[in-house]
């Protein structure tokens, strides 16, 4: 027989960890399910480190949302006492002319945000490791930091089980349907109903969601660690802060200061796009290149012996913004996939607008852009 529940939460990731937390927390009887042991590296989330950051250039719309995950994840920290955010500071680094450094400065002054202006000179006066051009600026974020991702999600799941969530491992999803009173999920271990579903999978969600299936695409990204070539002092969390830069051929690479094990570089949104189960999990030769020309150019301290690698996925939509928001035809089915590789620092806010939703309240937020009905539009005039 169906065992009975007030929410479903289909993936128990970034996302999903946070919505049975919330959920769990305001008294839902909450089943939570995912295919794999969260965390994991089957997905987005795994990897030491996440950047958190509030000037935000991808739209200005992201800053409340921002400024409410950085107390959100202080209260989920508090709850817990566990450490699941440092704070280094933050620079953006550009030109006039590319799409970063002018996308922070408009999130900063639209919502009054404390920031600094640094010329290429100041910076490397300031941060001596960095081999900038003398077009480029940054913008300094005191604020900024480094999110744990894995820790996060293990407090998350820790803190809904406490609640009584029944959280179910190792249980893939095979099939959802809405049925009178509610919504019926069947796993490879057993049929369950609940009055509302939420779908949080990450690169699952194409198979869950058919009408996203068009829509949303795996990118494969990967991240390195290298030791330093250099003083290793120099590349600690309290002298090196996180960092993105837009090159002026307009590519993005992105770091992190040496948490222990080396510092941690990428290259934004440069992978191959494809299935998740077609696209290679091993790093190669060439991707560990890329990433050494860039520090090569800009940081060549840091240019030291390879200590780890790893490859992770992005699930992204066309315009590189969130879905939030009940299902285009089932009003009890909620869409979460904040993808498009910038959403993890935004869990733990995701998590109580998912639980406002569920619970049938409004949420404090303007989540206009990221409406599930943005893609029937989308499909409408590209076909």
């Amino acid at each position: 027989m169906a065992r009975a529940y007030d929410a479903i939460v289909v993936g128990l990731g970034a996302m999903g960890s946070a919505v049975a937390y919330h959920l769990a927390a305001r008294g839902v009887r909450v089943l939570g399910l995912d295919a794999h042991r969260p965390p994991h590296r089957h997905g987005s989330h795994h990897g030491e480190s996440r950047i958190i950051r509030t000037a935000y250039y991808e739209h200005p719309a992201y800053v409340p949302l921002l400024e409410r995950a950085f107390a959100s994840w202080a209260e989920v920290a508090e709850r817990a006492d566990a450490a699941l955010l440092l704070k280094t500071g933050g620079l953006m680094i550009g030109t006039e002319a590319g799409e970063l450094v002018p996308g922070v400065l408009a999130s900063a002054r639209a919502h009054g945000l404390a920031h600094e202006i640094l010329s290429s000179g100041d910076l490397m006066a300031r941060f001596p490791l960095f081999r900038l051009d003398p077009s480029m600026l940054g913008v300094r974020e005191a604020d900024a930091g480094i999110l744990f991702p894995e820790t996060c999600i293990r407090v998350l799941l820790n803190g809904a089980a406490a609640a009584r969530a029944d959280l179910r491992f190792d249980e893939p999803v095979q099939e959802w349907a809405v049925v009178p009173g509610g919504v019926q999920v069947t796993t490879t271990r057993g049929v369950y109903t609940a009055e509302t579903l939420v779908l949080t999978a990450g690169i699952g969600m194409r198979d869950l969601v058919g009408e996203l299936r068009r829509q949303l695409r795996i990118e494969r990204q990967v991240v390195a660690h290298f030791e330093p070539a250099g003083d290793n002092e120099r590349l600690a969390p309290d002298r090196f802060p996180i960092f993105c830069i837009e090159e002026p051929d307009g590519a993005f690479y992105y770091g992190f200061p040496d948490l222990g094990s080396g510092c941690k570089f990428g290259h934004h949104h440069a992978g191959v796009i494809g299935e998740p189960a077609e696209l290679e999990r091993d790093v190669s030769e060439p991707d560990v290149a890329d990433i050494r020309g860039f520090l090569a150019r800009r940081i060549p301290q840091a240019n030291g012996k390879l200590a780890a690698s790893a490859v992770c996925f992005y699930t992204n939509t066309p315009d590189s913004h969130f879905v939030i928001d009940r299902h285009s035809r089932h009003e009890n089915v909620i869409v979460a996939s904040v993808c498009s590789g910038h959403g993890f620092k935004f869990a733990t806010v995701v998590g109580e607008i998912i639980a406002d939703l569920a619970r049938g309240k409004t949420p404090p937020f303007d989540l206009s852009m990221f409406r599930f009905a943005r893609f029937a539009e989308h499909d409408r005039r590209y076909g």
